[in-house]
């Protein structure tokens, strides 16, 4: 099996921003969650709070979109196009995706790409996160608890800080910058990390 991180590998920008900006032209009521988002952002920064307390005050307006599913489909058909084209070329069935970004929104992906999602469990209706954050060790541990039985052969992102736990999981690691893709080896770059 192969594993990608989504948002900057094989998603060209943040699925996430894009979506927020995506509902903010349909629906100008997202704005109404903007002083609580500067707030959460705020709490963050100062690190009174942690990411998990700043992403829910993100997606916190969500609850300003009454038809959420219908925002959904229309975002992926309108940008299913920022798929990288150096993944589509080698994509295949038993692909997965893991992924820090909510799970209902890359869901729609294992139709449209034909592949596995392993996201952020995030309520779509109020933005409260009903998993761990999957970023960082998270996503080794929900491989496992899904997949107990297999290896992932290539893990391929665009952050080496971020996925760290992953690339060291996987049997061959890939980095990826834009377009470009380059494999990397783990056991040499341990101990300059």
């Amino acid at each position: 099996m192969n594993a990608y991180d989504f948002d900057e590998t094989i998603y060209d920008g943040d699925s996430s921003v894009d979506f927020y900006f995506f509902c903010l032209k349909k629906n100008k009521k997202v704005l109404l969650c903007l002083p609580i988002q500067m707030y959460g952002f705020l709490l963050y920064l100062l690190k009174i709070k942690d990411k998990t307390y700043f992403k829910e005050k993100v997606f916190s307006f969500l609850k300003k979109i009454d038809s959420i599913d219908s925002y959904i489909e229309e975002f992926w058909n309108a940008g299913i196009h920022k798929i990288k084209p150096w993944y589509l070329k080698q994509k295949r069935k038993t692909d997965l995706i893991i992924s820090a970004s909510p799970e209902f929104l890359l869901k729609p992906l294992e139709k449209k790409l034909d592949v596995h999602v392993i996201a952020t469990v995030v309520n779509k209706h109020n933005g409260k996160f009903e998993s761990k954050n999957c970023h960082d060790v998270e996503k080794v541990r929900r491989y496992e608890e899904i997949y107990p039985h297999k290896k992932i052969k290539r893990f391929y992102s665009d952050s080496i800080r971020a996925d760290w736990p992953m690339f060291e999981y996987a049997q061959e690691a890939y980095l990826v910058h834009k377009n470009d893709v380059k494999k990397i080896d783990i056991r040499d770059m341990n101990h300059s990390v």
